[in-house]
């Protein structure tokens, strides 16, 4: 336990995510970012199951991604434009390392699939706040790529598994903004016992 609270109430109220197009080195290099997935993967997991996997995708990599979603657009996308595929292209080399989060559900199983899917939200905020303990920013994006069967099957190998995002890692190219967060008198509310 934290003797000293304000550090980590300074850390929680610091993290933000930065945009992946705008990160610049130096990023995690491979045993940084092994303790980074190793902090990540310490979630509430009920039954123990680890539902969910981590993809490192190489720097070596990026290229076989971007012919990847190329094919991906080509394939499932007839109305892709050229703006499109350079998006496409650009998605595939942004951020200093790339992470796939899988949702990997035991199924079936006596723990329900809304809670293995809870522990995947999860180790997504963790690898986030791991990211920023370790001085970087992170990006959690989705987008139509995560959607994509060609894409998803290049990721999965189960039928019940997903991609639940692609996070990317590095240093911010420029000062973090601060975005709008919730009125907390609107969205905290007293338990009011039914009658």
């Amino acid at each position: 336990m934290f003797n000293d609270l304000a550090t980590p109430l300074s850390y929680l109220a610091s993290r933000r995510s930065g945009r992946a197009r705008d990160m610049v080195g130096p990023g995690p290099g491979t045993d940084e970012l092994g303790a980074i997935l190793a902090l990540a993967a310490r979630t509430p997991d009920h039954g123990k199951l680890n539902p969910w996997r981590f993809i490192v995708v190489g720097a070596d990599q990026r290229e076989d991604l971007a012919a990847l979603l190329a094919r991906a657009l080509a394939k499932n996308d007839p109305d892709a434009t050229d703006a499109h595929r350079t998006k496409a292209d650009e998605f595939a080399r942004q951020g200093e390392a790339l992470v796939v989060l899988l949702s990997a559900p035991v199924i079936p199983h006596k723990i329900p699939l809304w809670e293995q899917e809870l522990s995947v939200g999860a180790a997504a905020m963790n690898l986030l706040h791991a990211a920023h303990v370790h001085g970087y920013v992170g990006s959690w994006l989705t987008g139509w790529a995560a959607y994509d069967p060609l894409v998803r099957k290049a990721f999965c190998t189960a039928d019940s598994e997903r991609i639940a995002g692609f996070f990317f890692i590095g240093s911010p190219g420029r000062e973090l903004e601060e975005r709008p967060r919730p009125d907390m008198a609107v969205v905290t509310h007293r338990w009011i016992p039914p009658l």
